[in-house]
């Protein structure tokens, strides 16, 4: 049994992880703003922010995974990054994983090719940038963390998001650093099947320093 901390436990991908996690027998605390809609049984809800340090002093400590899964949106536009990075700070030199649900536009489009950032960016609404450098910054600030720190990033494949009705499958196929497609063209996976993919990294870690995608 892992013991689990969710960043973003009541989101779309957060509470995915805590549904998943929970239903393998793992300790999971959830840690979010506002209560959840639907509580799983069993799950150590804890209401408040991230950004709060007494927070984070309840909930990071001897765990063994410790996932971001929030979102950028709205008034925590911009404001993830320092999480980010309280957390390296915090969890380098231990035993603690440090997870984080960040987005498809890091992915190359090709093997050796662009960024999916790089070929979009230009067409993009200025919205919902900020959101998206977001998740490029947070991969840039693992990437330069303390070697002592093993962490994972998590890039959804390119049409993600609740609104979106993805079915869920029970599987997945994984991927590194390239924007995975099916034999369609499709690139998607629903927040449950993304969750197998997380909570199987957590339990049978192969993604040390490292991202991954995954689609269904």
């Amino acid at each position: 049994m892992a013991r689990i901390t969710v960043l973003g436990g009541t989101g779309y991908a957060g509470a995915a992880i805590v549904a998943e996690a929970k239903k393998r027998g793992h300790e999971v605390t959830a840690v979010s703003r506002t209560a959840a809609e639907q509580p799983v049984d069993g799950v150590d809800y804890v209401e408040g922010s991230a950004l709060d340090s007494a927070v984070l002093d309840r909930v990071v400590e001897g765990r063994d995974a410790v996932v971001i899964a929030l979102s950028p949106r709205g008034d925590m536009a911009g404001k993830l990054e320092p999480i980010v990075s309280e957390l390296v700070e915090r969890l380098a030199g231990t035993p603690t994983r440090l997870g984080y649900v960040g987005g498809a536009s890091s992915l190359q489009v090709e093997p050796g090719g662009p960024r999916l950032w790089d070929v979009t960016h230009e067409e993009l609404p200025a919205e919902v940038k900020p959101e998206i450098e977001t998740g490029l910054n947070a991969l840039e600030l693992l990437g330069s963390s303390p070697e002592s720190l093993d962490w994972f990033y998590v890039s959804p494949p390119a049409d993600f998001g609740s609104w979106l009705g993805t079915d869920t499958k029970g599987s997945y196929t994984l991927g590194g650093d390239v924007l995975l497609r099916d034999e369609s063209g499709a690139s998607t996976i629903s927040a449950a099947d993304l969750a197998l993919a997380i909570v199987d990294e957590i339990e049978s870690p192969a993604h040390h320093r490292a991202r991954f995608t995954a689609i269904a």
